[in-house]
């Protein structure tokens, strides 16, 4: 094993995390690492939520503004904010126990497109960072710092904090070093194009530079990732992967793709691990993807020879795949490439690669409107990610779905979608374990017969009733609805506990 901190000036600073959190303060704004559980701090938060708790008993004010990559873990986002020491948090936030106090309006929160945060911490939409807590694998000779499993902001936040903590993670491997493609943005305005031309070209450096002078702290850790197991993968998820291949094959046949020219987007979850098995045993070769997140599926794709390369800003792997990554980490790199957030999900990049897309969403309604975000248009419960970065710049999108949820209380196919993040100028196709409904070319009211079509028999009686109502009682037909009772589904919801009344 080499020295973690090969910097002889900052090896002077190592600490415990106590002390380390000497530095964040009350009122702080925070920048750490950390995407889909994946390269978060493990030490710092515990001892910021303990400090929070200390000065609460005492009486004392303490909160922060936590700003990250993505989603946490519970031993970051969870114990902050059990501790009642978050403030506000962007850009996305998972974790059950800050969902709850987000959504009690105990915490701000602001959800915003993943490829946007960077760019906006650079311009000062938030005002001065005091602290960046990054979580790296080492520190080099020159004070450079190796990422660990994530990149995410930690460029924009180590660039913009007044004050950087760095925890070096031995439970992360070294070999990890060389898989990173660090490359700053150039400034606004007029900035010359991202020369990524294919999903494996690398354009930076394999680490971050610092200025040595700014960090005040060194923690040493060795904690896993959040890495959580993925579900079994039910009959719903492979029959959704089941329709979702079959729309490549369509594209294959319409001469849209090749059989060694499919380049993808996934969402994390049980049915892009189902879509990713069913293309171990396809026809498709050579495949890429430009994604944000490394999971399961795409590893075993690696194995098979099936996927060349892969480029996103982070992993989210079982813990089983966590332990293959770390023992095979030199393998691994050659085919994977962890970038900044800013350019993982670049609508400039996404355009050029001519990926298609696929994510998850809460619901939608019968027109392609995509509510990925919000319970009932009111109640967050993650955030939109970078759905739509993917989702407006591929060359094709998909939103997959059950049909139902909470053993048929709630239909996936709706009237009117209660929140929506993704519009029908942006949703391509929708597929339930159904079938897909293929919306492109299609104006508004043509898309009706195809999105009931996917919706739980159950429901789409209610669906053909309201479009009729709609259509007669509506006050215009380019896309009719009855704003009377466009919600009524989500009313009995909250009323009587199923959308069916």
């Amino acid at each position: 094993m080499t020295d973690r901190i090969a910097h002889e000036q900052l090896k002077s600073k190592v600490m415990g995390a106590e002390e380390a959190a000497q530095f964040v303060n009350n009122g702080d704004k925070v920048g750490m690492s950390g995407f889909t559980g994946a390269g978060y701090p493990k030490a710092l938060p515990t001892a910021i939520a303990n400090k929070a708790k200390d000065a609460h008993s005492r009486g004392e004010d303490f909160k922060i503004d936590v700003f990250t990559g993505a989603s946490t873990a519970p031993d970051c986002d969870g114990v902050l904010a059990e501790a009642e020491a978050v403030n506000y948090r962007a850009p996305y936030a998972s974790d059950p126990i800050m969902r709850k106090a987000i959504n009690a309006g105990e915490m701000k929160y602001q959800d915003i497109h993943l490829s946007h945060m960077g760019l906006q911490v650079e311009q000062g939409f938030f005002g001065k960072f005091d602290v960046a807590i990054i979580e790296a694998v080492r520190i080099t000779e020159e004070g450079n710092i190796v990422p660990s499993s994530a990149v995410g902001n930690n460029v924009e936040y180590i660039n913009a904090a007044d004050r950087v903590i760095i925890e070096i993670n031995e439970w992360q491997s070294e070999d990890l070093e060389g898989m990173h493609d660090i490359w700053t943005m150039p400034k606004l305005p007029n900035r010359t194009p991202i020369p990524i031309n294919k999903p494996g070209d690398r354009i930076g450096t394999t680490y971050i530079p610092i200025e040595s002078s700014k960090v005040v702290a060194v923690v040493k850790t060795n904690a896993p990732d959040r890495n959580a197991p993925f579900k079994p993968v039910d009959d719903t998820s492979k029959q959704i992967a089941g329709h979702f291949l079959d729309l490549l094959e369509g594209e294959v046949k319409a001469g849209r793709l090749t059989y060694d020219g499919y380049i993808m987007q996934s969402g994390v979850g049980n049915v892009p691990n189902a879509v990713m098995a069913g293309l171990l045993d396809s026809k498709f070769e050579n495949i890429q993807a430009y994604t944000e997140v490394i999971q399961d599926g795409m590893l075993d794709l690696i194995d098979a020879g099936k996927m060349t390369v892969a480029s996103a800003t982070s992993f989210a792997l079982s813990p089983e795949y966590a332990e293959k990554m770390n023992a095979e980490a030199k393998k691994y790199r050659e085919s994977i490439i962890l970038r900044p957030q800013q350019i993982s999900n670049h609508p400039e990049v996404v355009r050029r690669t001519g990926l298609i897309s696929s994510n998850g969403m809460i619901e939608a309604d019968i027109y392609g409107n995509v509510n990925s975000t919000n319970v009932s248009g009111s109640r967050i419960m993650n955030g939109i990610g970078g759905s739509g970065d993917f989702t407006r710049n591929a060359f094709l999108s998909t939103f997959i779905s059950g049909t139902i949820a909470k053993d048929g209380a709630i239909s996936t196919i709706v009237p009117f979608a209660s929140h929506i993040d993704h519009t029908e100028h942006d949703a391509m196709v929708i597929i339930t374990e159904r079938g897909y409904a293929d919306l492109r070319g299609l104006a508004p009211r043509d898309r009706v017969k195809k999105m009931i079509e996917i919706a739980h028999p159950d429901y789409q009686p209610l669906l053909e009733e309201y479009y009729e109502r709609a259509k007669s009682k509506g006050t215009g037909l380019q896309t009719p609805h009855d704003l009377s009772t466009a919600f009524d589904f989500h009313i009995n919801l909250a009323e009587k506990g199923s959308m069916k009344g």
